[in-house]
Formats: C-alpha cells, sequence, structure tokens
C-alpha cells in the first residue's frame, strides 16, 4: 500500500510529495524552474536529513512559519 503525503503545494508547477512504498520513502519536487525531480530515500531520519539541507531555516527569516509548516509535513511521514 502506498501511503502519499503532500508536503506543500503551490500551484500544479509548484509542488512536494512525498509517497511510502513500503520500505521506501519516495520525494517528488515538481518546480517551474527545475521540472520534476525525484529522490528515494531509505529511512525517515535520511529523508529528515534531505529536507533540512533543502530547506535551511536561515532562508526562512521573516517567514519562520512557512518554515515550521513544511518541516512539520515532512515529519508526519
Amino acid at each position: 500500500m502506498i501511503k502519499k503525503h503532500e508536503i506543500y503545494k503551490r500551484d500544479k508547477w509548484n509542488m512536494m510529495t512525498v509517497e511510502v512504498q513500503g520500505k521506501y520513502i519516495v520525494l517528488r519536487e515538481i518546480s517551474d524552474q527545475w521540472g520534476e525531480e525525484s529522490h528515494t530515500f531509505l529511512s525517515r531520519p535520511a529523508l529528515m536529513n534531505w529536507a533540512e539541507s533543502r530547506f535551511p531555516k536561515e532562508e526562512f527569516i521573516g517567514r519562520e512559519d512557512e518554515w515550521t509548516d513544511i518541516m512539520n509535513a515532512f515529519k508526519q511521514v
């Protein structure tokens, strides 16, 4: 059974989803700048390490709520 989580969705060109497929965690990121990227993780800690480097807190100064929402979405996976 595949369980799908939406991390964020700004529109159909800017979104990130995570699917739990058995022991694999597959992240898909779609952006209008880079197209679609896919990453596969074998553990939740690996996913969280990636998320923390992909969304550095210092880039969200003045938008801390947005950063917290994104990190909370990852923690729900």
